[in-house]
């Protein structure tokens, strides 16, 4: 079977781990890489512009394509958080054609189907991979997301926002009224 037609959402998610037996776990090795401490300033997300299933294996494929962009330019100095978790149960009844095909194959009856992978549900503008990086590394993070974004199934809008940093305790606070909306910027 192609990936495709897993593709588009058209039932309820199917997640009974209980009767399914032997699923696969999710391929996705990480989900949190990096620098997870550190203070940065530039946020980038990668959000979704349909609703669609996004499989295990294109999940891990988007993560790496990421995470070497940014190991590669920046070693360790950023954050990397993956989102989405593939809880869907994916099957398939399989059927062979050909010739002698009517001998191996029983149609509809048991037709439950084999588990043979995990999908992720995304809704339209939910985030999938967000990047944190310094100000210095933007466009870094830009080519890093745009290139994880060519290994998903749909086209995805990359956001970039400015982190406001918390004031420290010397400081104090603004009011409500002056607080400043975090920048944005879509590319």
């Amino acid at each position: 079977m192609h990936a495709r037609n897993y593709r588009h959402v058209k039932n309820r998610a199917y997640t009974r781990k209980e009767y399914a037996r032997g699923f696969p776990p999710p391929k996705i090795v990480k989900f949190t890489m990096g620098d997870i401490k550190g203070q940065f300033d530039i946020e980038g997300q990668l959000l979704a512009t349909e609703r669609v299933q996004i499989r295990h294996s294109a999940l891990e494929a988007a993560r790496v394509a990421t995470n070497r962009i940014l190991m590669d330019k920046l070693i360790n100095d950023y954050y990397l958080t993956v989102h989405t978790y593939p809880h869907i149960i994916l099957r398939e009844n399989k059927m062979i054609f050909g010739a002698h095909a009517d001998r191996l194959q029983q149609g509809m009856r048991r037709s439950f189907g084999t588990a043979i992978g995990t999908a992720a549900k995304v809704e339209v503008g939910q985030p999938i991979i967000t990047v944190r990086v310094k100000a210095t590394a933007l466009e870094t993070a830009k080519e890093a997301l745009k290139r994880g974004s060519a290994k998903l199934p749909i086209h995805c809008k990359i956001v970039i926002t400015k982190i406001q940093q918390a004031p420290s305790k010397t400081e104090e606070a603004p009011s409500k009224t002056e607080q400043a909306q975090p920048e944005s910027e879509i590319i």
